[in-house]
């Protein structure tokens, strides 16, 4: 998987969640921040994820002209080609890392809306509940509680009777 295309999966997920373009998500985000705050979170890992996209795309350029073909490094050549190689491996993983971390604060809000709509869903269904029941007209007594079973005390039987 090349690091444009997890850029491009953060984008679509991002997009996805909240149901509009990026360039106005990322609007949203600068001029209302506290309307939004995981809209915020979001798209400020995704302004790290541009920055690592950037890297990743450098540090491939990199090694692409140090070991083009063709083209014998010499011997000072294999430090850099080691270290770009090195420096390209954590630029894809800290990627990957801000595509999770986009991922679970996607599933923040998705969870935070649902937790949202649980009371109002509570009180529809006991609304619903109550309604069941017939009124009863003003002036009428309500229900009276069902009588009580009779308790009986209980014999203990002793002894080789039994």
């Amino acid at each position: 998987m090349s690091d444009a295309t997890t850029l491009d999966q953060a984008d679509a997920m991002i997009e996805k969640a909240w149901g509009r373009p990026i360039d106005e998500l990322e609007t949203l985000a600068v001029r209302r921040p506290v309307e939004d705050p995981l809209l915020r979170s979001a798209m400020h890992i995704r302004s790290s994820l541009v920055v690592s996209n950037n890297a990743v795309a450098v540090l491939q350029d990199r090694l692409h002209a140090l070991t083009r073909a063709g083209h014998v490094p010499a011997f000072y050549d294999l430090e850099r080609i080691t270290s770009s190689a090195v420096d390209l491996r954590v630029a894809q993983a800290e990627s990957r890392i801000a595509l999770q971390a986009i991922s679970h604060v996607i599933e923040a809000r998705e969870a935070a809306v649902t937790a949202d709509r649980a009371p109002s869903l509570s009180l529809a269904q006991a609304a619903v509940a109550r309604s069941a029941h017939a009124p009863r007209a003003l002036g009428q007594p309500p229900d009276q509680p069902a009588p009580s079973a009779a308790v009986r005390p209980t014999v203990a039987t002793t002894g080789p009777g039994r």
